[in-house]
């Protein structure tokens, strides 16, 4: 599925991104400093999520946050210093990539004890209401190519039910995710029925190979579901069972996604997609390649 968003009444007009964990896997550098900080490139990798959901006709954005996590504020605030520097210098092209997101509403509220995804989305509810919601996890980064989120958007658009992105890993990785049960749907394509989640199970007892990645579309009575749900894995308040329960009252779909996802959440994940993104950079690409094939020729020499 590709294509841009739809315009009819059930479109997603609010975006949810939960940024208040401690980012200990980037220690040191996320002692004083948010995670969703730190830059693939030149951007923030928070900002991709925010750019994807723009794309997709999203204008309202509530970031959840935590202690020491101010800059982010600061980065989606106007600069009115900078800018005006940027003005005198003739320097057009960086202002535009200043004030691209001055229009975009944020609200931010503090999540006060890191407690799990679901307890930040469901600090989210005073502001989301009583619509429909995407769900972006800043550290998956989904290739700028990729479509996933409007392709989720209209899958909500033609079922009327949560939607939650999919992808297949390796069954010694499974451990790491939540994980679904699913049925097809006749002629869905990538599409199917949610019949069942768990979270991290151990690769033994997962239901499939297909785990849950950082997109999600949502429906309002997810906040029911999270309030009534005791601590799962590691003592947080976990999505994959506030969907669980959600799924008693009303079907879950899933979207197989078949594109490019980074996980920089990982040391790895956050390598590879600075490498790759840095290729397709139109300023760097040329001499970036250069160097890396530079680099490559002596790694052969060496060996």
């Amino acid at each position: 599925m590709s294509g841009g968003g739809s315009n009819s009444k059930n479109s997603i007009k609010k975006a949810v991104l939960p940024a208040a964990g401690l980012g200990t896997r980037f220690l040191p550098a996320t002692k004083a400093s948010p995670k969703e900080m730190l830059p693939i490139v030149d951007k923030p990798m928070i900002q991709y999520s925010v750019e994807e959901a723009l794309s997709c006709g999203i204008n309202e954005f509530i970031i959840i946050t935590g202690k020491h996590k101010r800059t982010i504020e600061d980065h989606f605030d106007s600069a009115f210093e900078l800018e005006e520097n940027l003005k005198k210098k003739g320097k057009r092209e960086l202002l535009e990539k200043i004030i691209m997101l001055n229009h975009i509403d944020f609200a931010y509220i503090r999540q006060r004890v890191p407690l799990g995804l679901g307890h930040a989305i469901l600090c989210a509810m005073p502001f989301v209401k009583d619509e429909p919601f995407a769900v972006l996890l800043s550290d998956d980064i989904i290739d700028p190519d990729d479509t996933l989120l409007k392709d989720m958007i209209k899958i909500y658009e033609k079922f009327g039910s949560p939607v939650i992105a999919l992808e297949e890993v390796p069954k010694k990785e499974i451990h790491k995710y939540g994980v679904v049960a699913i049925e097809k749907i006749s002629s869905s394509g990538p599409v199917f029925r949610i019949t069942d989640l768990v979270e991290k199970p151990a690769p033994e007892k997962a239901p499939s190979n297909l785990a849950i990645i950082g997109r999600y579309i949502l429906t309002p009575d997810i906040f029911e579901s999270l309030k009534k749900i005791k601590p799962g894995k590691g003592g947080e308040v976990q999505l994959t069972d506030g969907l669980k329960d959600l799924l008693k009252k009303r079907e879950i779909y899933g979207y197989l996604f078949k594109g490019k996802r980074y996980d920089a959440g990982s040391k790895l994940g956050f390598l590879q997609a600075t490498v790759e993104l840095g290729l397709k950079h139109p300023e760097l690409s040329r001499e970036f390649k250069r160097y890396l094939r530079g680099i490559l020729n002596r790694t052969k020499l060496e060996q």
